[in-house]
């Protein structure tokens, strides 16, 4: 019973350390920790101890890593403590399943495997990757995202995000079996690829033949209680329209996600003079808003997209293809919606379009959108941005506070611009707001929690990182490899060579 409790406590606190390598605390080396632990805790359990553990795990890593869920809860969705608490709990403890299976089905696939590190480590991207899919996808906290800043980030533009994991579990795995058992051959193969990217190109793409684009972003820091209080809005259009006047000299000016808090429609009135002059100057807008369209099957007779849209110089529409569960929508919506207020949270009907939409076009700029958390999903913004020239991110992180959300947020922004080789532009409502360079590095941010802009030169790019053009076959390649290798056993000659013919 102690060993067991042991084992538990371990499997939680490794799990919890791995927040502790990612933003805001960036201690890169704990990203090597956590996948370590949990290895040699699992390498000779069965199936049913595995599930055990891994949920363990799972506990620590999302309680740490999605904490800042209880602010949502309790500040903006008007949850008691208590609560909140409770709510926070349930969502960790669902996630927490997924390591439950991902234990479960390494100590099935490692019963006869020779190489249970690399089965570990095959079983780890794979469930990374499952979860930027299963249920409309999760994709957060993914391993990769600590080699920021590294050497080992060279590798981000030829493979993506799952690549560096895999690196890093390798490097995790193989490090835990050489302390363990003292061999010390499994660690060359993670070596030999954390060496190498030294040989890595840093640029993969090349500045398009046109001009900088002076972009302006506007912060506004609109209080999200009194964002979407009808009183309110011609304040914050004012607000932001007074801001946007600064920069007269704007190629862009970008609002952030929902910066129009209505129906175009209702906001009419109060912009059309602003757009007007914005044509008149040549200078575009773009901003987040939500968008109602007429659909028969709703009971309000439309149904709602949380959009980004081209106000002037130019006309394009686009709208957001990930939402986020009770933020955007509610699942089983008749049976909770009114049950508490968290339930009710303001524009939290949006639907999914039901085509996937395209980047907003520019004239001759292609801009491939993506609105708050969608940004987190590797193959979604992939797809955009390759045909592309320029990115955009807008985001609310308002509802998170001051946890370490928003700092995540920023991190996983700066990935996807790192690994599709575009300037990337996040607006927000109230802080890390960015200009983020073709390498991932952040070139310009505007205060926190303050109303403002930020300005910059940005340049359009052409050309397809190696990752853009293959997408995930080099990885799926590279795991089915380990796979293989994973049942080869030194020393072990094949079957036949054993077998001889007598007369």
């Amino acid at each position: 019973m102690a060993r067991s409790l042991t084992t538990a406590f371990t499997a939680l606190l490794a799990g919890a350390s791995i927040t502790l390598a990612l933003a805001p605390f960036d201690l890169k080396l704990l990203v090597l920790l956590g996948p370590a632990l949990l290895y040699l805790i699992q390498r000779h359990q069965t199936p049913r101890q595995s599930l055990f553990s891994g949920y363990c795990f799972g506990l620590g890593f999302w309680g740490a890593g999605v904490s800042w869920v209880y602010v949502s809860i309790n500040t903006y969705g008007n949850a008691s403590a208590i609560l909140a608490t409770a709510l926070t709990a349930l969502f960790v403890m669902a996630l927490a399943l997924l390591f439950a299976l991902q234990g479960w089905l390494f100590a099935h696939l490692a019963r006869n495997a020779g190489q249970r590190w690399l089965i570990f480590t095959v079983v780890w991207v794979g469930f990374e990757w499952l979860r930027s899919w299963l249920l409309t996808g999760f994709p957060w906290l993914y391993l990769g995202y600590a080699v920021l800043d590294t050497p080992l980030e060279r590798w981000a533009p030829l493979f993506g995000i799952w690549w560096l994991s895999l690196i890093l579990v390798l490097l995790a795995t193989a490090s835990a079996r050489a302390l363990a058992d003292r061999k010390w051959l499994p660690l060359l193969p993670g070596v030999l690829l954390a060496v190498g990217s030294l040989l890595l190109p840093q640029n993969w793409t090349q500045p398009a033949d046109s001009p900088a684009l002076k972009v302006v972003l506007v912060q506004p820091n609109i209080p999200q209680l009194q964002k979407w209080q009808p009183d309110q809005l011609r304040r914050i259009l004012q607000q932001q329209m007074q801001l946007s006047r600064q920069h007269p000299d704007a190629d862009l000016l970008i609002w952030p996600e929902t910066a129009i808090p209505s129906t175009f429609n209702r906001a009419a009135p109060i912009l059309g003079p602003f757009l007007d002059q914005l044509d008149h100057n040549g200078v575009t807008l773009i901003s987040g808003f939500p968008y109602a369209e007429a659909d028969p099957n709703s009971p309000f007779g439309q149904r709602f997209h949380n959009s980004l849209g081209i106000f002037s110089n130019g006309s394009d529409l686009y709208h957001k293809q990930r939402l986020v569960p009770f933020g955007e929508y509610v699942p089983l919506e008749k049976q909770l919606r009114g049950v508490i207020d968290f339930f009710n949270l303001p524009m939290s009907s949006f639907s999914l379009p039901e085509d996937n939409t395209d980047t907003l076009q520019l004239d001759n700029l292609r801009i491939a959108p993506a609105i708050c958390y969608e940004i987190a999903y590797p193959q979604l913004v992939n797809r955009l941005a390759r045909d592309s020239s320029l990115m955009l991110t807008v985001s609310n992180d308002t509802w998170f506070g001051r946890s370490i959300a928003p700092e995540q947020h920023l991190q996983i922004a700066r990935m996807r611009a790192l690994e599709n080789g575009r300037w990337l532009l996040r607006g927000t409502n109230n802080g890390y707001t960015a200009l983020i360079d073709p390498r991932g590095k952040v070139s310009g941010q505007a205060p926190l929690d303050s109303s403002t802009t930020l300005t910059g030169e940005v340049q359009p790019m052409q050309g397809n990182t190696p990752w853009q053009h293959f997408g995930l076959w080099p990885l799926l390649a590279g795991l089915a490899g380990l796979l293989l290798l994973g049942y080869w056993r030194p020393g072990q000659r094949h079957p036949l060579k054993h077998h001889r013919t007598t007369v």
